[in-house]
């Protein structure tokens, strides 16, 4: 028999909490998410499909970013116990200069459209959190403007060359101005790749208000006020543009970039050049032989060639073929801590995210971001403690290995 009594009230005191109530809607909503996937759900929420569709989707059937997220959830740890792990040191070097993190922000087009904070917002959280941002050559603010958001910000500017090279030199010269301190070329856009889920969505740039949008708009009201009462939602590098975003592409990207045009930015630019979308170790090896100080490791988030190369699988072949002569970078994927920590073991220096800042600009703006680099952290230290590792400069191919 199981004997029962009422419990006095010096028993439940203890156990009764009272917290505190948040009055800000965007901390509210932002403290209950604990992983990147909640930042997704709630970006989901707060903004209009075609918006929320344009970040979370890619090319074709979606395989190449699908293959990407299995290559991370198949790597398997290798933990030493017994290690000292009361203090982690997360930070690292990129391109010669100290970053408190291992990752930097990945350049994305259309930032504004996310959430109307857009790419200022994105450079206050890098500059808060000692890593590098890069602007897109189709962002929603000017070089100049984000230079003067963010003047303490590690800043990269990322250049599609245009069919007008005159207008791309110009590019480069505002950004060696404006004291940008690397060149981040994007080769693997030579022609638009077929996003399916913009298509069926009607995606335009800036969002066209038809039945359907202004439908979606009843659900998402603060978004759509936002975008209508800021300013226009335009492009800051050239004019006006209105129609999809594979128009705009096909119209303005040069399809006849080569290793030419790499050697002329080369001679152009004084700065570091990082080369970005090579998916294959010819490629990575030529362009270090051309002088580009870093590579980036990317299939553009699997939103151009669908079934490409997963970039986690390519990485061990790339470090083989180029050692240490220039620095390796990484994106496609990453939605944790975890993943950045594993792809560090495997051969990259850093990593690139894009999505996982866009899903906490959406959330909440630049709280929202500022949150994805904290979950980040957190979990980059806690994967680092749980492995024995002290620092991220220690990781090497004993602590991971991918599952076949």
């Amino acid at each position: 028999m199981v004997k029962r009594q009422f419990p006095r009230w010096s028993e439940l005191r203890p156990l009764l909490r009272v917290n505190a109530p948040q009055l800000n809607p965007t901390q509210r909503r932002l403290s209950q998410a604990h992983t990147i996937a909640d930042l997704r759900a709630i970006a989901r929420r707060r903004t209009p499909r075609a918006v929320f569709d344009y970040t979370d989707g890619a090319a074709e059937a979606e395989i190449s970013l699908r293959r990407a997220r299995k290559a991370f959830r198949d790597v398997e740890f290798h933990p030493s116990v017994l290690r000292d792990v009361s203090s982690v040191d997360t930070s690292t070097t990129v391109l010669g200069r100290p970053s408190a993190l291992p990752f930097s922000f990945a350049p994305t087009g259309f930032t504004r459209m996310m959430n109307h904070q857009g790419e200022p917002a994105v450079a206050r959280v890098a500059e808060r959190a000692g890593i590098p941002y890069a602007l897109s050559t189709m962002g929603t603010t000017s070089v100049e403007d984000l230079a003067d958001a963010a003047p303490g910000a590690r800043k990269w500017f990322q250049l599609y060359l245009w069919r007008d090279r005159e207008a791309s030199r110009e590019l480069v010269e505002r950004a060696q101005r404006a004291g940008y301190e690397a060149l981040l070329l994007t080769v693997d856009t030579p022609v638009a790749g077929a996003r399916l889920r913009d298509n069926r969505n009607g995606l335009s740039i800036p969002p066209a208000l038809t039945l359907r949008t202004i439908a979606d708009g009843a659900m998402h009201p603060a978004w759509w006020f936002n975008l209508l009462t800021t300013e226009p939602l335009s492009f800051a590098t050239f004019s006006h543009w209105s129609g999809t975003t594979a128009e705009l592409i096909n119209e303005m990207f040069d399809p006849s970039l080569n290793f030419a045009d790499l050697e002329w930015l080369r001679a152009l630019w004084r700065g570091p050049l990082l080369v970005k979308g090579i998916q294959n170790a010819e490629d990575a090896r030529r362009v270090v032989e051309l002088g580009a100080d870093g590579v980036i490791l990317s299939n553009h988030g699997g939103r151009q060639l669908d079934r490409a190369p997963t970039m986690l699988e390519l990485l061990p072949e790339v470090r083989d073929r180029i050692g240490d002569r220039a620095e390796i970078l990484l994106d496609t994927g990453i939605l944790s801590g975890a993943d950045i920590v594993a792809a560090l073991a495997l051969g990259a220096d850093s990593c690139l995210v894009g999505r996982v800042y866009l899903y906490g600009l959406m959330a909440g703006g630049e709280q929202g971001v500022q949150r994805a680099v904290d979950i980040l952290r957190t979990e980059i230290v806690r994967t680092l403690q749980l492995l024995g590792v002290g620092s991220v400069g220690d990781l090497d191919t004993s602590h991971a290995t991918l599952r076949r």
